[in-house]
């Protein structure tokens, strides 16, 4: 049986550093971004790659029950039995689907939900700071905290009733976070 680990976080939260490094300290642990494996299903050339293209390639987004087959896929083919997903879920609709499936596939267990959790001025001075590309200007920041608050409180309030949301301070060093993260996921295995 997989385990599965999620990590939610606001942008600049430093969700996808912490499951990298936590994935590159751990042979027994795979970690994937949500966007890389669209791109890696596309790049694959299987027909579920191809259906995937026609979306990306339009600059349209992919519909849901497309990332959850895109997802299972990758956590049916990682070479370990533990799997750090980061960025997902963006929506009460993922997280609902997500939890359908999860439910019918007895191979993988979601083990925990993890928020690294920032304040929006942390977020923004990161994110701000670091101004790689087009998405991090002023307002492109705003809109993806925006996208990532309005359904926090609801998912949230999902995983806590279920009692798997482990919510980790994303305020302090790097090195500090990855040791609480690693040390939580450790003690879930």
């Amino acid at each position: 049986m997989k385990k599965l680990f999620l990590i939610i976080g606001a942008p600049g939260s430093g969700k996808t550093t912490d499951a990298e490094l936590i994935a590159k300290n751990h042979d027994n642990i795979s970690h994937y971004s949500t966007g890389d494996m669209l791109r890696a299903e596309v790049a694959s050339g299987s027909e579920l790659g191809r259906e995937i293209d026609q979306y990306i390639s339009k600059g349209l987004i992919v519909p849901i029950k497309i990332v959850i087959k895109t997802i299972l896929n990758a956590i049916a083919s990682a070479p370990t039995d533990v799997v750090i997903i980061d960025g997902y879920p963006r929506s009460i609709e993922q997280m609902m689907e997500l939890d359908k499936y999860l439910q019918n596939n007895k191979e993988i267990e979601l083990v925990s939900v993890i928020e690294v959790r920032v304040s929006e001025a942390t977020a923004r001075e990161r994110v701000l700071g670091r101004a790689r590309g087009a998405d991090d200007d002023e307002k492109v920041f705003n809109n993806r905290m925006k996208v990532y608050t309005e359904p926090l409180d609801a998912i949230r309030n999902f995983y806590t009733q279920k009692g798997i949301l482990k919510v980790i301070s994303g305020e302090g060093t790097i090195e500090a976070i990855v040791s609480e993260m690693e040390a939580f996921i450790n003690s879930k295995l």
